[in-house]
């Protein structure tokens, strides 16, 4: 804990956003700094609560009553010690987790909880600033070569769990760049892609091979992997896009959320595109089906693109403001959550249903037919409820389906679960010998804090196999 009395005397406070006006005109991120002076308070109102269920509300067990304890007592390097022992990378988590650690906080029962998050990302800033991040090595070579598949958060973390066990770890990312989802589906007003190339860098020094452009599956078959590599971890994710089967689906200005946001992102990186390639919301009007966060990192996109308008729909009713209590502590809460692009702008509808899209002569869409639906679990459509709304784009964000199938995994007889996910057991082995899986492509889609949890779980279990033991956390 931090201060025995903290809780009592400071108010939670979290990083201000700068304003709208400065930032929907740029691509920086949204948070200004968040002084130490105000994450010391912070870690001050962490209390001695006996059990601390945020360790059960964070995927990674982080020790969050140690470090805020550190923090308070202002020993910045045993708190990133702290930090770094349950997370590869908390500059990740300290901005793009929605912290279920905070919804578990025993503070939270009757209080706002310890601003856990943001304590976070200042511990990982300030040692970086500080030069305290640095490239940790092996001491020894275990001659063992092992084939990580897909660079997001699940296979960096179990990459840099095995090179740091004496391992020769090669990462094979099919696109130009290392990153899988943080680079290329977290918009930069979230995370600046620095982050990822400083975390890159470090994972070199240590002895991590990158491999770039290298679709495995396409241009690599998974019988060589097999052949080169004594162990083979797939980290690819769930990137097959949940589609949205309706009448006028077909039109012309209709897209999944990731395309759209994968593009932005790669031109925010310096690349350009062609005009019947772009997808770009300046001056149209946009609408955005699916309220979840893929939907808001849309909404935040397309207002630095400078739609002329923008729609965003959600199925399901309008969650209440405080804990609803069909989701008592300390579990994840059902309540309204505002990102910082709603604060931007756009219009929220809840309760709609979207049941066909119509065109112009050109094969454009120009409008998405809508009726409005009652609560669930039937979510029955309202007679006299029906309208329209005039569309130049729409993103289709409602989620992923799944893994690809496409080539690796049609070269893998892999067993899949009934939601078509890879199948392990609770050593993240596959039904083939030799081969593991960790993070979307085995849980389905999820949060970045589990992925990052489930690549060093692989980590351990992969290192055990080969050498017998393990020591890598798991």
């Amino acid at each position: 804990m931090g201060k025995p009395t903290g809780f009592l005397e400071y108010e939670r406070e979290t990083p201000t956003r700068r304003p709208v006006l400065e930032r929907v005109n740029d691509w920086f991120e949204v948070y200004q700094d968040f002084p130490e002076s105000k994450a010391k308070q912070q870690a001050a109102r962490c209390m001695d609560c006996g059990v601390p269920f945020c360790h059960t509300g964070c995927p990674l067990n982080n020790y969050i009553p140690d470090w805020n304890d550190f923090v308070y007592r202002d020993r910045w390097r045993e708190a990133i010690r702290s930090l770094h022992a349950t997370n590869n990378f908390p500059e990740f988590t300290g901005r793009i987790c929605p912290a279920p650690c905070e919804s578990a906080c025993v503070l939270g029962i009757n209080a706002p909880p310890v601003t856990i998050k943001a304590v976070e990302q200042k511990i990982i800033d300030h040692a970086f600033a500080e030069g305290w991040v640095t490239a940790e090595p092996p001491r020894r070579r275990t001659g063992k070569k092992i084939a990580v598949v897909g660079s997001g958060p699940a296979g960096l973390a179990a990459a840099q769990q095995l090179a740091r066990a004496g391992h020769a770890v090669t990462v094979f990312e099919r696109h130009s760049d290392i990153g899988g989802l943080l680079r290329y589906g977290i918009p930069d007003f979230k995370m600046e892609k620095s982050l990822i190339e400083r975390r890159v860098q470090q994972m070199r020094a240590e002895g991590v091979e990158f491999r770039t452009g290298v679709h495995v599956g396409v241009d690599v078959t998974a019988d060589q992997l097999r052949h080169e590599f004594q162990a083979i971890l797939l980290a690819i994710g769930a990137e097959q896009p949940r589609e949205l089967e309706l009448p006028g689906r077909d039109l012309k200005g209709i897209h999944f959320a990731m395309d759209y946001l994968a593009q932005q992102n790669r031109r925010v990186a310096g690349e350009s595109f062609s005009s019947t390639d772009e997808i770009l919301a300046t001056g149209k009007r946009v609408i955005i089906i699916g309220g979840g966060d893929t939907g808001a990192d849309c909404l935040g996109t397309a207002h630095r693109q400078k739609a002329a308008s923008v729609h965003q729909l959600q199925i399901h009713a309008m969650p209440p403001e405080s804990r609803h209590t069909s989701t008592p502590w300390p579990h994840w809460p059902l309540q309204l959550r505002m990102e910082a692009a709603h604060e931007e702008g756009g219009i929220r509808e809840w309760s709609v249903l979207t049941t066909h899209l119509s065109g112009d002569e050109n094969g454009n869409v120009q409008k998405l037919h809508c009726v409005r639906v009652g609560p669930k679990p039937g979510l029955e459509r309202m007679p006299g409820t029906e309208f329209y709304l005039d569309a130049d784009l729409v993103l289709i964000a409602i989620g992923f389906s799944g893994p690809v199938r496409a080539g690796l995994l049609e070269q893998l007889p892999l067993q899949l679960d009934g939601r078509g996910n890879v199948k392990t057991d609770d050593s993240y082995r596959t039904s083939l010998p030799g081969i593991f899986s960790a993070g979307d492509v085995r849980r389905g889609q999820s949060l970045v804090v589990w992925a990052i949890a489930e690549g060093r779980k692989a980590a351990h279990h992969i290192d055990k196999a080969l050498m017998g033991e393990s020591q890598l956390a798991a």
